[in-house]
């Protein structure tokens, strides 16, 4: 009985302890697990935070960028007038300098036999018709006295450059045409720059002979203003050159009738008589070619020729003096 009480009491201890034991150990999971649950929460909260931290700056200069960007919006939008100003002035000046074109042409026709006079005075009243004038002109007759050729140069408005040349192709039967344009862009805009720039030294030099007391500086002030002026003069005169020339388009029209083809007969008695007096005109004029070329060699040759004949002469001559003195000798011995 009292082994059963004692096993009895062991078993009830076991099954405390172990009741026990069964207990601390759930507590203690739960206790890891609430700790591991809030480790990993304040993990979590902090990277958010380390996040946070570090997007922040982003954050800043992304908020900058859109600050900045609403700014710039801001400027562009007061200043768009301007802008619009401006581009409208580079417009404006590459039209400006598209136009700085100098036309020329050059045609040549040919126009039915007895229609020169005609078609010449055509060609001249077509420039007065076209807002131009004739700048030279000059005609040839043939052998009867009747113009049949002739060249004249038109000026016309730019315009009306290529109508008029549309025009006098229609006039007879063209045989060359040449058409030049010439760019004067760079040195007209240059010109400008530079009038420009002598205008604002001419101000300068102007307040300066103002301001200036004794005569010494006026005298070289004068001098220097003389010379901006005179350059300004130059340039000025340049620019209403070129002004001239783009404004109105040179045209040269060559204007002829056709030639008459003339039989040549060269056939018979008179024409062996022309072709050899041809042939011996031909013969003498390279004779006479030779002879002056070869004609200071024969002025020396006959310099020689003379000292050597002088000389053969002057011998002779001694040799019968010497034959006259032997005579006079043998026949005083005798």
């Amino acid at each position: 009985m009292k082994e059963k009480i004692i096993k009895l009491t062991i078993g009830i201890f076991s099954a405390v302890l172990l009741l026990t034991f069964i207990l601390s150990g759930c507590s203690a999971v739960r206790s890891s697990a609430e700790a591991i649950g809030g480790a990993a929460d304040n993990y979590s909260e902090g990277q958010v935070m380390d996040k946070a931290v570090s997007e922040a700056p982003a954050m800043q200069e992304a908020e900058g960028a859109a600050a900045a960007t609403t700014a710039a919006a801001a400027v562009v939008d007061s200043g768009s007038e301007l802008y619009t100003e401006a581009g409208s002035a580079d417009s404006a000046a590459m039209q400006v300098i598209s136009t700085k074109l100098i036309k020329n042409a050059y045609i040549q026709i040919e126009v039915e036999k007895g229609t020169f006079e005609k078609i010449f005075f055509q060609v001249a009243s077509l420039a007065d018709q076209n807002n131009g004038y004739v700048s030279n002109s000059q005609s040839y007759s043939d052998s009867d006295g009747n113009m049949t050729s002739g060249q004249i140069t038109i000026r016309v408005d730019k315009a009306n450059f290529d109508a008029v040349l549309n025009k006098v192709k229609a006039m007879g039967k063209v045989l060359n045409v040449n058409i030049t344009v010439s760019d004067v862009t760079q040195e007209y805009v240059d010109n400008e720059s530079r009038l420009k720039n002598l205008d604002s030294q001419r101000a300068s030099l102007l307040k300066l002979m103002d301001k200036s007391v004794t005569v010494k500086d006026s005298i070289e002030i004068q001098r220097e203003l003389s010379n901006v002026e005179g350059q300004i003069e130059i340039i000025k005169g340049r620019q209403n050159y070129l002004d001239n020339l783009i404004g109105y388009s040179t045209i040269d029209i060559a204007i002829a009738e056709p030639q008459a083809i003339t039989e040549s007969n060269e056939g018979g008695f008179i024409g062996a008589v022309r072709r050899g007096a041809t042939g011996a005109l031909t013969v003498l004029r390279v004779i006479a070619m030779v002879l002056i070329a070869i004609s200071p060699l024969l002025v020396i040759a006959g310099i020689v020729l003379i000292i050597i004949w002088q000389s053969l002469r002057s011998r002779n001559r001694k040799r019968k003096k010497l034959q006259a003195m032997e005579a006079q000798k043998s026949q005083q011995i005798k």
